[in-house]
């Protein structure tokens, strides 16, 4: 009895080890050399310390017999990733004596993945955009609350009062946002493929964080745009400044604030979170149409006044919105003066509005003329000074783009489309897209409602659909904001089944079956729209562009959160805006799309004349923007920030503008960030920070006559002793990206040199 007893164990052990070495030479079948890596785990493993043991002593008994057993033929152990491809690099050399490898090269990714039949998992790339958008907002806001935070510490600490700057409990908050950001980042997080209870979860923690910064920005602004930094008093209770957009909750859209103007003059601080010079539209909502602006220098500038709509036909009273072009400079603050009064340099808007329906008006519309037209026009124009924009009078969409350049006109029509899905077993969920069938037009039973306004410093055509409420705006100003067509959606589906909607582009670009799309706002990947795959395998994830091209012109569409986006036929882009689904797709989640919101997308598309195109740029495995291309994208995901003074505060002297900067850094290079590194000593602030640099590579062979960069490039050399201003760089030493590791013979430098498409850290201590 005793020996049956104790060979049990053994039998059992043999058993599974023939078992799992069974699996591991099928597996091993698979590839090249006879080196596998298996890992071990799953999604909701290892939770408790009693698993680890459990899992590394089942299996290191099981590998003990294994290596005990010559005529297995194994040897296995545990490793990290460096053992294994240390191990692989041995086994794949032709020879002890020769470099070359057995290993081809593969250049690319794996989107879009298929687990089983024609399961393609390009749902999430779409699913929740409402939190898609809300990450990248908190992103733009983190760098900004970094950069000025890590500016605001250096200041204070020149001046003795100052050290009431919060910094410690600032340095605990942006540690939370950093934090709570890089959660989001989690694969059922930023994909939108959590339970609805966790997704609101990671919404108030967003949402939380995003409070936090804008305090931080707001007394980071306050400390470095004072005259006299002795002035400087931190009031929890009363701020100096505020932002000019609110958020209610963690699932709404932000809202503009009204100023209030009045006898005392209002200060309104903007700061420009890029690192070159930027001149960009301003809007901010007051409450008067008598309203006087200037500008850092004491002058008086252009103002645009609109009205504050509210739906399709009512105008409110109590607000106005007022638009004027501001000249910011890199890195830093334009401080404008917002009096009330009357000003020669105020232009009205005007508004046209069509197929309105008349028992609907709500009049008078006081100062503003409205001009209402109930029969179609054949089509709408906007102009500037680089383009006409033809839309269609019947759906207020557009159809034609004349680029006044080469004065050519281009076909470019945007309409809108549904897509269902399957009438199979399984059916479209949070990780799948399973479609049936093409995309059907977005049917509308009467002409929307489409309101033309036009104005001095943008004009812009608004089309209510009962879905989408669809806005196309072309800025009347020089340099880049001009270029570009401003496209922005508020998209509500929460009333469908099972149903997803999609903004598509048609033009006459001859694409053929190529587009290109972006991997993390980083590298450009070419795709390959393939018939013999299913609709679903054809769509891409973009994360900031996508673009289309053929020899003679480039169209991209930028976007300011990540989508789906596909090109199913020649010189078309098709982006998925929101999509709601009544079941789970059997991938883990355990239930269906239904917890929509009103969702705000927003893009800017870019018609570029291309020169030089030959045929071995077409077959390269990667592509790059232009300039202008990069510089339109940062511009969209880090806008600028308003501040106004608080109402009744005593305001001390203020800088006209405040420049970290001597002058814009290169136009293709980008601080990534300027993040002030933790003290050893405790948890607060130490006195150096991480300077995280990326020079763009980018695609030399555009036009680039008249574009209006207020930038130039230096072939990636950046002397940064001298490009602080007010600031002296003590010391600046190259480290790893991670800041964990500096090399032995790293020393403090005066000079950058980067290539095209690196990333650099750099520990700087400012004073």
């Amino acid at each position: 009895f005793n020996q049956v007893k104790f060979c049990r164990p053994i039998l059992l052990l043999s058993l599974r080890a023939w078992m799992i070495l069974d699996q591991y030479r099928k597996k091993s079948k698979l590839f090249r050399t006879k080196i596998l890596l298996a890992p071990l785990g799953d999604d909701f493993r290892y939770t408790e310390s009693s698993e680890w043991d459990q899992q590394y002593q089942n299996y290191q008994k099981l590998f003990d017999y294994m290596n005990s057993h010559p005529e297995f033929h194994v040897k296995a152990q545990f490793g990290t990733l460096s053992d294994y491809f240390e191990a692989l690099h041995k086994a794949g050399k032709l020879d002890e004596k020769s470099s070359n490898s057995v290993f081809p090269v593969l250049s690319g990714d794996f989107f879009t993945y298929a687990d089983r039949d024609h399961h393609y998992w390009s749902g999430y790339f779409t699913s929740r955009p409402f939190y898609k958008r809300l990450d990248r907002v908190l992103e733009s806001y983190l760098r900004a609350a970094e950069i000025l935070y890590s500016l605001a510490v250096v200041q204070s600490r020149k001046f003795e009062k100052t050290k009431i700057f919060p910094s410690v409990e600032y340095y605990r908050l942006l540690t939370e946002a950093r934090r709570n950001l890089g959660l989001f980042q989690h694969h059922d997080a930023i994909t939108g493929t959590s339970k609805d209870w966790v997704v609101v979860d990671y919404g108030t923690r967003l949402f939380h964080s995003l409070m936090n910064l804008k305090m931080i920005i707001t007394e980071s602004a306050h400390i470095l745009i004072l005259k006299d930094q002795e002035m400087y008093n931190y009031n929890t209770a009363i701020p100096f400044f505020t932002m000019d957009v609110t958020q209610s909750s963690q699932d709404s859209l932000p809202h503009k604030t009204v100023i209030q103007l009045g006898k005392q003059p209002r200060y309104l601080l903007i700061y420009n979170p890029v690192e070159q010079e930027r001149s960009s539209v301003v809007s901010v909502y007051v409450n008067t149409p008598r309203v006087k602006v200037l500008s850092p220098s004491g002058r008086a500038v252009m103002v645009q006044l609109s009205a504050v709509w509210d739906g399709t036909s009512k105008i409110s009273y109590d607000a106005y919105q007022i638009s004027f072009l501001a000249h910011l400079p890199p890195l830093g603050f334009g401080v404008y003066e917002l009096l009330e009064g009357l000003n020669s340099e105020t232009a009205l808007a005007d508004y046209n509005l069509y197929h309105n329906d008349k028992a609907k008006l709500v009049k008078p519309y006081r100062i503003f003329t409205v001009k209402e037209v109930q029969n179609a026009l054949d089509e709408i124009m906007l102009e500037n000074f680089y383009m006409k924009i033809w839309f269609s009078g019947n759906s207020g969409l557009v159809e034609k783009v004349n680029t006044k350049e080469d004065n050519k006109n281009y076909r470019v029509k945007l309409d809108f489309a549904w897509y269902g899905t399957t009438s199979n077993r399984d059916k479209s969920g949070a990780y799948l897209f399973l479609p049936d069938g093409e995309g059907k037009p977005y049917i509308y039973s009467d002409p929307p409602i489409i309101r033309v306004t036009h104005g001095r410093i943008f004009s812009e055509v608004t089309t209510f659909f009962s879905h989408v409420t669809h806005t196309v705006r072309l800025y009347k100003v020089h340099g880049l904001e001009g270029q570009s067509l401003e496209i922005s959606n508020i998209v509500d589906i929460r009333g469908e089944y099972n149903r997803e909607i999609a903004m598509r582009i048609s033009s006459d670009t001859e694409s053929q079956n190529k587009f290109y799309t972006d991997l993390n706002g980083y590298q450009i990947q070419p795709r390959q729209t393939m018939s013999k795959l299913p609709l679903q395998a054809n769509f891409y994830p973009m994360a900031t562009m996508a673009y289309i091209q053929d020899s003679k012109i480039r169209m991209t569409l930028h976007s300011a959160q990540s989508l789906g986006v596909a090109s199913l036929k020649s010189g078309q882009l098709e982006v998925i805006m929101d999509r709601r689904l009544m079941q789970d797709d059997n991938r883990g989640l355990g239930q269906g799309v239904q917890d929509n919101k009103i969702t705000a997308n927003l893009f800017r598309l870019l018609l570029e004349k291309r020169s030089e195109v030959n045929t071995k740029e077409e077959k390269s495995p990667v592509s790059y923007p232009s300039i202008l291309s990069h510089i339109t994208s940062s511009f969209i995901n880090h806008p600028v920030i308003p501040m106004i003074t608080s109402a009744g505060t005593v305001i001390p002297s203020l800088l006209n503008t405040f420049s970290p900067l001597i002058s814009s850094m290169p136009c293709d290079m980008h601080v990534v960030n300027l993040r002030t590194i933790q003290s050893k000593a405790d948890s607060g602030p130490s006195h150096e920070a991480a300077l995280i640099l990326h020079r763009k590579g980018f695609d030399c062979r555009f036009t680039n006559t008249d574009l209006g960069l207020l930038c130039s490039t230096t072939q990636g050399k950046l002397r940064v002793h001298k490009l602080f201003n007010k600031f002296h760089v003590e010391s600046l030493i190259p480290t790893s990206l991670s800041l964990m590791y500096s090399s032995s013979d790293a020393r403090n430098i005066s000079e950058i040199s980067m290539s095209p498409m690196e990333i650099n850290t750099y520990r700087i201590q400012l004073r």
